[in-house]
């Protein structure tokens, strides 16, 4: 082998050391640059530092530009799924996720509240539903794939719920169940229609007395004096009537929507009691009662709108009037209780039973007419009213009664 031969041979050698020797250091730098990426994908480190070997600057780059954008898909989705808990955190209605297994794998706190239990993730959905026509639609909805809405009424929870299943067309057997609580709206669309037809039944009976009336007076009871002069008399009671539920009703409806502003001042109970008295003293006496107050001289001033007060009592009196026997007695009084003052109305009437007791406050609830002793049974909204202004002045009213043997209304403020 010439010498020529003998030096290239040892070039070749030289450049294949070199390249053996250059790849081995960019296989290391791969290496670490690998388990840096590894690190980094599963959490454990931050984005890989820039590597130190010039050759994989590029790589660096495309790696580093694929991170900040998986980071920023990252930061998109936690968003996005933040703002969807604290969403489902706040709706009102009940929200289930239901796997198909028929396990409960999420539920709002609103769902916890109209169903009445606390930790239902883990439950299957018969033990969180308990009604087995809840449960059906669920089943219907499994079956069919499509989705299933009902009203249903629970009477052992007193509720009634509309509820809606939707199934779930990328899990096949998975849905999703929305809960809405319809049992307040339900107990006011009640409410409505009782005030509406109680209001109807009310205008109904004056309304046909005057129509009898005026029909009587223009077939020729008109040319018999005696006869018209008591018709007319007749006509005016039923106006006064219709004209005091009319007033009662707008201080009612201005009462319930706080547009009644109290003229709050320091008072005494003593002079609220006494003054109260003296307006209803004649009507106690013309109907053979006897009406006493019963003062204690240790009681405080009250903040309070004495008129209103004294509606509150007045109301109560009257009631008192109508429903107990001549021979009777109602007392007034007062008495401190904790840091409030207690108002009193005792009557030795007909009482009233324990039924009617829960009701008495109601609008245009009344107890029996036949019970009472005057003709006129009243509106029946005295009692709601009193409530209201009562309650407008912090405090509560309530009934103590046994048939036969008298009633005692009391309020305190």
């Amino acid at each position: 082998m010439n010498p020529l031969e003998l030096t290239l041979m040892g070039l070749l050698l030289l450049l294949a050391f070199w390249g053996w020797r250059n790849w081995l250091r960019l296989r290391r730098a791969l290496d670490e640059y690998a388990n840096f990426i590894r690190r980094a994908a599963s959490e454990e480190a931050a984005l890989p530092a820039r590597p130190v070997n010039p050759s994989l600057e590029a790589l660096a780059d495309a790696v580093e530009a694929l991170g900040l954008r998986h980071q920023k898909r990252y930061l998109d989705v936690y968003a996005g799924q933040t703002r969807q808990a604290a969403l489902l955190e706040q709706m009102t209605e009940g929200v289930l996720a239901v796997s198909p297994e028929g396990l409960l794998d999420f539920a709002n706190p609103a769902a916890e509240r109209i169903l009445g239990q606390n930790a239902l993730l883990g439950r299957s959905v018969v033990e969180a539903l308990r009604d087995y026509r809840l449960v059906n639609l669920w089943r219907d909805c499994q079956q069919s794939g499509a989705t299933q809405t009902e009203a249903v009424e629970i009477p052992l929870r007193r509720q009634r719920l509309q509820i809606s299943i939707l199934p779930d067309q990328n899990n096949p057997g998975a849905a999703l169940i929305l809960l809405h609580d319809l049992t307040r709206l339900h107990r006011l669309e009640t409410v409505r229609r009782d005030f509406i037809s109680n209001l109807s039944h009310e205008l109904r009976t004056p309304l046909a007395s005057l129509k009898a009336l005026t029909e009587t007076l223009r077939e020729g009871a008109l040319q018999d004096p005696p006869a018209a002069e008591k018709f007319l008399a007749r006509m005016e009671t039923e106006v006064d009537s219709l004209i005091q539920m009319s007033a009662e009703l707008l201080d009612l409806s201005r009462i319930e929507s706080g547009q009644l502003a109290l003229n709050l001042a320091p008072l005494q109970p003593a002079d609220l009691l006494q003054s109260a008295a003296e307006r209803m003293k004649a009507q106690a006496e013309r109907t053979g009662l006897r009406l006493e107050v019963n003062l204690t001289d240790s009681l405080p001033r009250i903040q309070a709108d004495f008129q209103r007060l004294e509606q509150v009592l007045v109301n109560l009196i009257h009631n008192a009037v109508k429903f107990t026997p001549a021979g009777g007695e109602i007392e007034l009084s007062a008495r401190t209780v904790e840091t409030k003052v207690e108002f009193s109305v005792r009557d030795t009437g007909l009482g009233i039973p324990v039924e009617a007791q829960t009701r008495i406050f109601e609008r245009f609830y009344r107890v029996d007419r036949a019970r009472t002793r005057s003709a006129d049974g009243g509106s029946g909204l005295g009692l709601a009213i009193c409530r209201h202004l009562v309650e407008a002045h912090g405090g509560k009213i309530g009934v103590e009664s046994r048939e036969g043997q008298g009633s005692r209304f009391f309020f305190t403020v």
